[in-house]
């Protein structure tokens, strides 16, 4: 499967809508657009998760990479409407502990 993004600029706050599958093969497209956000000072990026159903390693470091990029540039970045499939995946790796992620987990499909 692909993944499909979408991206919402207001003010300082980018959007980011992503749908299918974050993994090997679709993890450079994400990192593609989500790294020239997190450089901008100030700003806020919310990645919403909802429709991502499933996420290997890759996709957790394309996070890690972005986490990184915001500390950097004084930017920030909350990932928001994980499934719950994809939630433990950043709980197992204690990335919630880092990483700012939206309490309002979805239940799977």
């Amino acid at each position: 499967m692909n993944l499909t993004i979408d991206v919402t600029n207001k003010e300082n706050l980018a959007y980011l809508s992503l749908s299918g599958e974050v993994d090997a093969f679709t993890a450079p497209k994400l990192k593609e657009a989500l790294l020239p956000l997190t450089k901008e000072e100030g700003q806020t990026v919310e990645v919403d998760l909802q429709d991502v159903n499933y996420m290997d390693s890759t996709g957790l470091g394309v996070f890690i990479s972005a986490l990184k990029s915001t500390k950097e540039h004084n930017s920030e970045m909350r990932l928001v409407h994980l499934q719950e499939r994809v939630y433990r995946l950043f709980k197992i790796t204690g990335l919630t502990e880092i990483i700012t992620i939206d309490s309002a987990v979805r239940g799977e499909k």
